[in-house]
């Protein structure tokens, strides 16, 4: 239990990787949770990558396109508060918020750069 651990959001450091979004993000061995703010207005491109990712919408509201933009696969959903996107990994995806919303975002495994760090 020497490897266990107690870590407040309170305590981490913001990092804002693009306009409108602000970031806390605690990165262990395996995944990944962030803290993540979008004001509304937060708009990011389609992008995919090879992590499963969990959006846990705490509170607000997105919307997400799903599949390559353009293909006739696309389509878009809402996610409100306490609602769950469970997205595969390499799933084209972007996320439009709706109004402010508060995210968890869960990856697995982990990465030093996402979505949001290549559109910066």
């Amino acid at each position: 239990m020497a490897d266990a651990k107690l870590i407040s959001f309170a305590d981490l450091s913001v990092d804002r990787p693009m306009p409108l979004i602000e970031r806390k993000r605690i990165i262990g061995e395996q995944m990944m949770v962030s803290e993540v703010r979008l004001s509304k207005g937060f708009n990011l491109g389609t992008h995919q990558h090879a992590n499963e990712q969990f959006v846990v919408v705490v509170s607000g509201r997105c919307r997400f396109g799903l599949g390559a933009d353009g293909s006739p696969e696309r389509r878009e959903v809402e996610v409100k508060t306490g609602q769950v996107l469970v997205l595969p990994g390499n799933v084209p995806h972007s996320c439009l918020a709706l109004e402010d919303t508060h995210i968890l975002d869960i990856f697995s495994p982990i990465s030093e750069k996402t979505g949001v760090d290549a559109h910066g």
